[in-house]
């Protein structure tokens, strides 16, 4: 057996894990984002502590971007106790940030969490939504060049047919984090010109995709590169999926109001999953037009591909749902309190939908994107929304208690005893630019794509020069941890020079 072979072999015929040990390793990052806000706060106000490019970088990698590569790897069987270590730590910067508080240093607890109440937050910035596609970004980035290592364990990787496991989620987040923030969820739709004008317009837009996924399609058949043939099939990829996607969803929104959108994810999750059922079409998936597993022809060859786009087309229904949810206008942290419960309610009830659809109806399969698929995704993306909102509250809590706070990529109170107006607007406002430049959320946002590029170029280039098969645990941790640096550090260097690259 060849390298290739010994490769692909290794990331084949996987089962996945339990639907409870996904989510609890989707929702340890909101708790690593709130220990790096109180960090900030704690070093910015409470301590002297030298606020340079490379410390903000080095603490930004170190509390979001670690914590991540060992959840998916050494530290799987103890993530509960990486859980436990994370709580303590930021309980503990939460109460030297209370007990050194420059705002209400002799008021009682429940005056501050009275007027905390009654705060108003900037409305134009949702930082739930940047974390959400972030850590979907990071996730997919250590999880593509992990599984290629025996550190990380084999449940995580993508399942062959039937089940759940981490890696399933990479394709789906991703395209629910980009239906939150299309251009329709944001107001920009037929804002000027027809609805055919607007569709020519978005189909424009699709071109530097589509070269993207024809560009990875020579390289790898070039290379002959290592393939998990079943996860798309013979030519497609992740990015002729993405285009698919935009294409059909941007016709449902020309003809369907946004605050319909859940009606057009459910109806066709149901139709899909009806023909999956009771028509030939689970079995052209599984096994071809000739029922021996074909790969001639177009179809054939990209059957997986072609066919679980319907399915993906649902999550990005549901994502605009969310996102137009979401993005309403509120100012009130009552209203964000609320809203966090509420995502919570919806997530809690799409998971007991969940547990029933894959025991009466069908298992999750990400290979055929059905019903359960689906409804795992979203649900897993809703609790992870919930978790990330739940933690802004709380440190927006902590910037309350301390004046002049400035954390990038959270909430900006609006109606704070820290306002004082002996500072000068203008400085306050280059503060929070040097912030926001020094900040790696802010930058792996700003040129999500990019670090998306560099995690595959970077990937394939060290499986072509390491032997992952046969690596030590040490060694694959180090080299995982390497790789993320060069690519998260490029990113960031980009940021730092105002840099945006788009590709559409």
């Amino acid at each position: 057996m060849s390298q290739k072979q010994m490769k692909e072999a290794f990331v084949s015929n996987l089962n996945g894990t339990s639907v409870l040990e996904i989510t609890k390793g989707m929702c340890f990052p909101a708790a690593c984002i709130l220990c790096r806000g109180f960090l900030i706060i704690f070093s910015q106000h409470l301590c002297s502590f030298s606020h340079t490019w490379k410390t903000r970088f080095f603490i930004d990698f170190v509390v979001l971007i670690v914590p991540l590569v060992t959840t998916l790897t050494v530290c799987v069987p103890f993530l509960f106790h990486e859980y436990l270590i994370v709580i303590i730590c930021g309980a503990t910067l939460l109460y030297q940030i209370y007990q050194r508080r420059t705002c209400y240093a002799g008021a009682p607890v429940q005056k501050i969490l009275g007027d905390f109440l009654k705060i108003n937050l900037e409305s134009e910035h949702i930082p739930v939504i940047t974390y959400y596609r972030i850590i979907t970004s990071a996730y997919t980035a250590i999880a593509i060049l992990a599984v290629d290592f025996p550190v990380f364990p084999r449940r995580l990787a993508k399942t062959e047919l039937y089940g759940t496991g981490a890696m399933d989620f990479g394709v789906g987040g991703f395209i629910f984090g980009t239906a939150m923030v299309c251009p329709e969820v944001k107001g920009r739709k037929y804002v000027e010109g027809s609805r055919f004008r607007y569709l020519t317009k978005s189909m424009h837009s699709f071109w530097p995709l589509l070269f993207l996924g024809v560009g990875r399609l020579v390289i790898i058949k070039s290379i002959d590169y290592q393939e998990h043939e079943t996860e798309y099939g013979v030519h497609w990829n992740f990015f002729f999926t993405i285009v698919i996607v935009k294409l059909i969803t941007t016709l449902l929104l020309i003809v369907f109001p946004l605050n319909k959108s859940w009606i057009v994810a459910i109806s066709i999750s149901m139709l899909y999953q009806l023909s999956l059922n009771f028509t030939p079409l689970k079995r052209l998936i599984l096994f071809g037009t000739d029922g021996s597993g074909t790969r001639v022809g177009l179809l054939n060859a990209n059957r997986e591909g072609i066919i679980s786009t319907l399915g993906y087309v649902t999550i990005y229904m549901a994502g605009v749902q969310t996102g137009f949810y979401v993005l309403k206008n509120r100012t009130h942290i009552k209203d964000w309190i609320k809203t966090a419960c509420y995502l919570l309610l919806a997530a809690t009830s799409l998971f007991i939908f969940l547990d029933f659809i894959q025991i009466h109806v069908e298992t999750a399969s990400r290979r055929m994107a059905n019903l359960a698929f689906c409804v795992w995704i979203v649900a897993l993306s809703l609790i992870l929304l919930s978790c990330l909102l739940v933690s802004d509250i709380i440190l927006s809590f902590a910037k309350f208690l301390t004046k002049g706070a400035i954390v990038p990529c959270s909430w900006k109170l609006i109606q704070s005893p820290g306002t004082s107006k002996k500072h000068s607007e203008s400085l306050v406002l280059e503060a929070e630019r040097k912030e926001h430049r020094f900040c790696l959320i802010t930058a792996l946002n700003r040129n999500q794509l990019v670090f998306f590029l560099l995690s595959n170029i970077t990937t394939g280039m060290i499986n072509l020069m390491v032997d992952t098969l046969h690596s030590s645990n040490l060694w694959a941790l180090f080299l995982l941890i390497l790789y993320m640096f060069g690519n998260c550090l490029i990113t960031y260097i980009l940021n730092l020079q105002d840099k945006t690259i788009k590709f559409c």
